[in-house]
């Protein structure tokens, strides 16, 4: 048998072998559209229709025998209603938990590893609600105390990360200080005799950059020389100390950044930097008390369950051996280290410069000394939005009675110095009395190494300048916009995620390594950042 349909659907043919039927069918009076729109709306019910088949079948609820039990059993669950019984077990769950919630816990309560530990002991020992939820409560509770423990020492390794040297490191500077006394030309002179005028000719851009760390310092100028639209007019003074002189030398003898000049001398070769002239900072280095607080144990003492992993991770940070260091002080002491200079920029060892920086030379500073980028003009509370109240002790007499706690700060790594204007100031004679009275005080007044005391000193001496200069954060946090990286003249890795060590931050670190040379003999030979 064979049944056919006329494409207009107005006949159906029947035939077999022997017979041949021919039914006429009457005229249909729906339109295609509707049709259309009929099958469209079924394809939206029937999934519905298949959900609630699907949850008549599983809960049972097909043993109704009338669609009104069907409608009592489903309305109240697509209407988010439960019923009387439901909503008295409800309270009564609250009411145990506000009674657990303030219950002693039994200090010989065994908790449960996991959570399906708890389930399998509630289903062997048949536990209550309350006994339930004294558990419960137990359990997260020790998985808080658990976390926090977790945090501060996770904060304490990277502490001891960020304050120690790394092998690569410390293999360069040995290498490097060996080449010193086996190599003649590690040991020419810096600059060439013919050019060391130069280093006095206020015609050229001086930059200063005190560091013991060669691998940074060469960063530091190749990326400032890289960067310069002039670089023949470049003069870098790099200055470090007794035991590292020797390596930083070979660096810049055996790498030559021509046609920049590059001075290294270490500060016992400033006839000025005297005990006499320094006394503060030699009490800072020896002084017993100073000295256990920057190498301590920084655990003792410290209240972990009244204080915060952020608080924590501050008072670590402040804790850095490097802000006893004389090469951190030196910066307050330039006028009197270059006193031929009118005017230089200081940098710190921890910085990348991504623009020409010889319009610095051009900033009005109206008369102030210290031209500085501000910190207080950003959301970022980590780095931009810094007051003097986030360095010092306003509980303090002193400090509340010359402080603004609301005045804005500003940043050091990246300053313009006018020498000229410098010299005419107490500021130097301001910053060593403030040492002195922090001092007396057991460091109650502040306890961040270089910065506060500036902050006090330079007051009424610093012009900001266009935070597009100088921008901070990228030691501090990783969610840095990497957009305005890529933007700013100078990007500064402050912080203790530096780009050398193991737990400075990956997408942060490239713009660091892309001015280290990997082609260099000693770079290799000590594997740097492998």
């Amino acid at each position: 048998m064979q049944v056919h349909i006329s494409p207009s659907m107005r006949s159906i043919t029947i035939s077999s072998s022997n017979d041949l039927m021919k039914i006429k069918v009457a005229p249909r009076h729906i339109s295609y559209r509707t049709l259309f729109h009929t099958i469209l709306i079924l394809a939206f019910l029937l999934p519905f229709v298949f959900i609630v088949t699907a949850l008549v079948t599983l809960e049972g609820l097909n043993k109704c025998s009338s669609i009104d039990c069907l409608g009592r059993r489903l309305g109240p669950r697509f209407l988010a209603r439960i019923d009387d019984s439901e909503q008295r077990l409800v309270r009564d769950f609250y009411k145990i938990l506000n009674e657990v919630s303030t219950q002693d816990i039994p200090h010989d309560l065994k908790l449960p590893a996991s959570f399906r530990q708890l389930v399998s002991d509630m289903k062997t020992n048949h536990y209550d609600a309350k006994t339930f939820s004294l558990i419960l409560r137990a359990m997260i509770e020790k998985f808080e105390r658990d976390m926090r423990e977790s945090k501060f020492a996770e904060l304490m390794n990277k502490h001891f990360a960020a304050s120690s040297i790394p092998k690569g490191i410390h293999c360069l500077s040995l290498r490097l200080t060996d080449e010193y006394t086996s190599n003649a030309h590690a040991r020419r002179q810096l600059p060439s005799p013919e050019r060391l005028p130069l280093l006095s000719d206020n015609a050229y851009h001086h930059f200063v950059l005190a560091t013991d760390n060669i691998l940074a310092a060469s960063v530091v100028v190749s990326s400032a020389v890289q960067s310069s639209s002039r670089p023949e007019k470049i003069v870098f003074h790099v200055i470090t100390d007794k035991k590292t002189y020797a390596g930083m030398h070979s660096w810049f003898a055996l790498n030559s950044v021509s046609p920049a000049i590059v001075e290294v001398k270490s500060v016992h070769q400033f006839d000025w930097l005297t005990r006499e002239n320094v006394p503060v900072l030699e009490a800072v280095e020896t002084h017993h008390g100073i000295r256990n607080y920057y190498h301590g144990n920084h655990i003792a003492g410290a209240n972990l369950s009244e204080t915060t992993p952020r608080r924590f991770a501050s008072k670590l940070q402040s804790r850095s051996p490097k802000y006893i260091s004389l090469l951190n002080h030196l910066r307050i002491y330039l006028p009197e280290l270059f006193p031929n200079l009118d005017k230089v920029v200081f940098l710190d060892d921890d910085i990348v410069i991504q623009r020409d920086l010889s319009p610095l030379w051009d900033i009005d500073l109206h008369g102030k000394v210290n031209g500085a980028v501000e910190t207080c003009r950003g959301e970022d509370e980590w780095v931009m939005s810094k007051r003097l109240r986030n360095y010092f002790n306003f509980s303090h007499p002193l400090i509340s009675k010359h402080l603004d706690p609301e005045e804005c700060a500003w940043a050091y790594g990246m300053n313009i110095f006018d020498l000229r204007t410098w010299r005419k100031t107490d500021i130097r004679e301001t910053y060593h009395s403030w040492l002195k009275a922090n001092l007396k005080s057991n460091l109650t007044m502040w306890k961040l190494g270089t910065l506060p005391p500036a902050l006090i000193a330079f007051k009424g001496h610093v012009q900001a300048i266009d935070s597009s200069w100088h921008m901070l954060g990228l030691g501090y946090q990783s969610d840095t916009n990497i957009e305005n990286a890529k933007k700013a003249a100078v990007i500064h890795y402050n912080g203790q995620s530096k780009p050398w060590l193991e737990i400075g931050f990956e997408h942060l670190r490239p713009f660091w390594t892309k001015y280290v040379n990997y082609s260099n003999d000693f770079i290799k030979s000590c594997h740097i950042l492998e």
